[in-house]
């Protein structure tokens, strides 16, 4: 029996939070007694593939047809559960991302299988499969047991270590027959974001509000990221602006990402932008306000005027790094 991982990629590489959800099926593979085999759909180079086997897959089953570099949930959905017939698996995981909910729910419905979206940890195998999970915008926590034959997990990405071991995936081709109608929704064309540390995938992340004044004062955090080799970030109310791309908006409504330390220059700290970063584990606040609500979560503060303090903290961060 093998556990199931939904892995994607970019048509070149397998990113981090992908690599991550192969070492989480890994563990709980030698939990159990499984094995680990990766589903990967269109077309990346074999090596990418057989590299999952340092983070402990022993295969990976490659649905090779260039239609599926896109997203079709139906047809993802498709793929994913003749990987579950051909491996006869109970466990299934996924990230807990775009892509991932909205693929593992129907998979979930077809297999009557019990679901949990945002895990947190590896499942409680002592008091039957019990896994934490973060709920009210991350306030709170969940514990929640799992009690069908077949399980489906949403790993949040971003909350384990990664650690490689020696290892060679073996690839076998996945035959999957579609139908015209599951490609309904047609892909015209797919703007990425090049040249920058992508944010979902981002160890460092500085990002601003309304308290930088204006997008004139954004080459500030800019500068600093720069330093850092940190993605930026806003929120919501400057990409409401205009200020910056919507991609960049992280909160309850835009993305929720969970860097290992997020810089907020400018940004109050309303309920609706911690939901998106509360998980990071180091928040660091910069704000002209001394009762900002964000000081509360914050692991470090400084009141301060950002155009004041962001030039000296990039000039500190520029000398560390010449003197690593």
């Amino acid at each position: 029996m093998s556990v199931i991982v939904l892995v994607e990629h970019n048509g070149r590489a397998i990113n981090k939070k992908n690599l991550e959800a192969v070492q989480y099926a890994s563990v709980i593979a030698q939990k159990t007694g499984a094995t680990v085999t990766a589903v990967i759909l269109g077309t990346v180079g074999a090596r990418e593939m057989e590299s999952l086997g340092q983070y402990g897959a022993q295969k990976v089953l490659h649905v090779d047809d260039a239609r599926l570099n896109d997203l079709h949930t139906r047809v993802y959905a498709c793929a994913l559960l003749a990987a579950v017939q051909k491996e006869n698996s109970k466990l299934i995981i996924a990230l807990n991302d775009i892509s991932g909910r909205a693929v593992a729910p129907r998979v979930a419905v077809k297999l009557k299988a019990g679901l949990v979206g945002g895990a947190l940890s590896y499942p409680d195998l002592d008091k039957g499969f019990v896994i934490k999970k973060s709920v009210f915008s991350g306030k709170a926590f969940a514990y929640v047991n799992i009690t069908s034959e077949i399980k489906v997990i949403l790993l949040t990405p971003n909350t384990f270590p990664l650690n490689k071991i020696e290892g060679k995936a073996a690839i076998e081709k996945l035959n999957v027959i579609f139908e015209e109608k599951d490609f309904g929704i047609k892909v015209k064309e797919v703007n990425k974001v090049t040249g920058e540390v992508p944010l979902a995938d981002a160890g460092i992340v500085v990002s601003g509000g309304r308290g930088m004044k204006g997008p004139e004062n954004w080459g500030l955090i800019e500068d600093l990221a720069k330093e850092f080799g940190a993605a930026t970030a806003c929120s919501r109310p400057v990409a409401d602006a205009h200020w910056r791309p919507h991609h960049e908006h992280v909160g309850q409504t835009g993305g929720t990402i969970r860097p290992d330390l997020y810089v907020a220059v400018g940004i109050s700290g309303a309920i609706q932008h911690l939901a998106g970063v509360n998980g990071s584990k180091t928040i660091v606040v910069i704000n002209t306000d001394p009762e900002a609500p964000f000081f509360k979560a914050a692991n470090y503060g400084v009141v301060g005027d950002a155009r004041e303090v962001l030039p000296r903290l990039t000039a500190a961060v520029k000398k560390f790094n010449q003197h690593k």
